[in-house]
C-alpha cells in the first residue's frame, strides 16, 4: 500500500511538470480559493460557538490569505495582459473585463477586513451577517471565475489555435 502511495505522489509531481506557466497558476488560485472559502466557514463556525478570540484569530488568518490571493492574482494578470505569447486577444478581453468587474468587490472585501481585523473592533452580529453574504457571493464569484476565466487560462493559445484551424477546417467541409 505505501509504495502505491508513493506513485501517486510521484505521478501527481510529475503531471505538475508538463502544465504551462497559466495552468500551473490555475491549479495554485483555485487551492486558494478552496482555502479561502474554508476559512470564512472557520470564523463563522468559531463566531456561532460564541469564541470571538478565535474567530478573530481565524479571520486575521483569512484576511493575510486573501491579500495574498488577490496580490498575486492582480500582478500576474497584470503580467498577463503584457505577454502577448501567453494570452490571446479574445481571452485578453475576457481577462481584462474580469479583473474590472472585480474591482469594486474587492475593495468592500478589503474594507470589510481591514475594519473587523483591528484588535478594537468587536465582532458583533452585523459582522457575522455581512460575512455569510460575502461568503455566498464570493463563492458565487469564484465558481465564475474558476468555470469561466480559469477555463480559459488553462487553454494555451497555441491549443487556442489549434481548435480554430480545427474548426475552419470543419466548416470547410460543409
Amino acid at each position: 500500500m505505501i509504495g502505491f502511495q508513493k506513485l501517486i505522489r510521484r505521478s501527481s509531481v510529475f503531471s505538475t511538470l508538463f502544465l504551462s506557466k497559466n495552468q500551473k497558476l490555475v491549479k495554485k488560485w483555485t487551492q486558494e480559493h478552496e482555502e479561502i472559502i474554508l476559512g470564512i466557514h472557520k470564523v463563522l463556525a468559531e463566531y456561532s460557538k460564541n469564541n470571538h478570540k478565535n474567530a478573530k484569530k481565524a479571520l486575521v488568518s483569512l484576511n493575510h490569505l486573501i491579500i495574498d490571493h488577490i496580490t498575486d492574482e492582480n500582478i500576474e494578470f497584470y503580467k498577463l495582459l503584457k505577454d502577448e505569447k501567453r494570452v490571446s486577444m479574445k481571452n485578453r478581453k475576457y481577462t481584462e473585463e474580469f479583473v474590472s468587474t472585480f474591482k469594486e468587490m474587492r475593495l468592500d472585501l478589503m474594507r470589510f477586513l481591514t475594519f473587523y481585523t483591528k484588535k478594537e473592533t468587536k465582532l458583533d452580529d452585523d459582522f457575522f451577517n455581512t460575512l455569510n453574504e460575502i461568503l455566498d457571493i464570493l463563492s458565487e464569484r469564484i465558481e465564475f471565475e474558476e468555470a469561466n476565466l480559469y477555463t480559459l487560462l488553462s487553454t494555451s493559445k497555441r491549443e487556442e489555435r489549434r481548435k480554430e484551424k480545427e474548426w475552419e477546417r470543419m466548416k470547410s467541409r460543409y
